[in-house]
């Protein structure tokens, strides 16, 4: 062909060159190793797990059954502080002299409803949401040894009915003021843990109180007397320590040391 005829003929194109780069990507692999347009960018390509795995659902539910008892060991020691400790109503609202404001009781009250908040948000349908900001103030477990006994032991059975049932990946949204009004993705799992976390946070502050019982004296019990309390308010080992300070210190023989998990 002359030189001449060349200049006159358009410049050949490979139709794939008119295709965008995915789809000639494609085009130009085999057969037996065909890659998607989506597939063709690696920096979008996201893992994903095998939700019908049985081994993966299995250690999901396995986690879950572990958190149960992590809440039910931590609600049972508020149990354990009023059945085997605590001998007045009036010791539940004696105000902390380290602590200004706090009472034992608003603190079995504020931890427990962590928890009540938590698992009323999975009575709603979908999608879950909560706020640890509600506060369900002044209730008869503040005061009473037998009202909080009794709200503890119902929570304790809320979380034994409702946790095997529930779904350790469930997904929450979580309403915060901080003092700003945020907006956070959890799951339920993460926010059970969180919970228990919470309440052992409370049980410590519950112990300094408890520590300072010793010289409350009994006029405060609105009885016309001089006599003291009976000294010696000693909490069971572990009570107010997190699971991961036990586990540092090798407290296998506290309930939430690593030889009971």
């Amino acid at each position: 062909m002359s030189k001449s005829i060349r200049r006159c003929l358009p410049a050949f194109r490979s139709p794939l060159s008119l295709l965008p780069v995915s789809n000639r990507f494609m085009m130009q692999s085999s057969d037996s190793d065909v890659i998607s347009p989506s597939a063709a960018n690696m920096s979008s390509y996201t893992p994903r797990t095998n939700a019908a795995d049985p081994s993966t659902s299995q250690e999901r539910n396995e986690t879950l059954a572990q958190q149960l008892v992590v809440a039910r060991t931590v609600l049972s020691q508020a149990v354990d502080l009023i059945d085997n400790h605590l001998t007045t109503d009036e010791q539940l609202t004696v105000s902390s002299k380290y602590l200004p404001g706090s009472t034992i009781g608003k603190h079995l009250r504020h931890a427990r409803d962590h928890y009540v908040l938590l698992l009323d948000s999975l009575k709603t349908p979908a999608p879950h949401t909560m706020s640890y900001d509600t506060r369900i103030r002044n209730t008869p477990m503040e005061t009473s040894l037998s009202g909080a006994r009794e709200a503890l032991l119902a929570t304790i059975k809320q979380l034994e009915d409702a946790v095997p049932a529930a779904n350790v990946d469930q997904p929450l949204t979580l309403h915060a003021i901080t003092p700003h009004m945020h907006e956070f993705k959890s799951t339920f799992g993460r926010e059970l843990w969180f919970a228990s976390l919470h309440c052992v946070h409370h049980w410590s502050m519950v112990r300094v109180i408890a520590g300072e019982l010793v010289s409350v004296n009994v006029s405060l019990l609105a009885v016309n007397l001089n006599t003291k309390l009976e000294q010696g308010i000693t909490l069971q080992e572990g009570f107010g320590f997190a699971p991961s300070t036990l586990v540092y210190q090798d407290r296998q023989d506290t309930p939430l040391g690593k030889a009971n998990l």
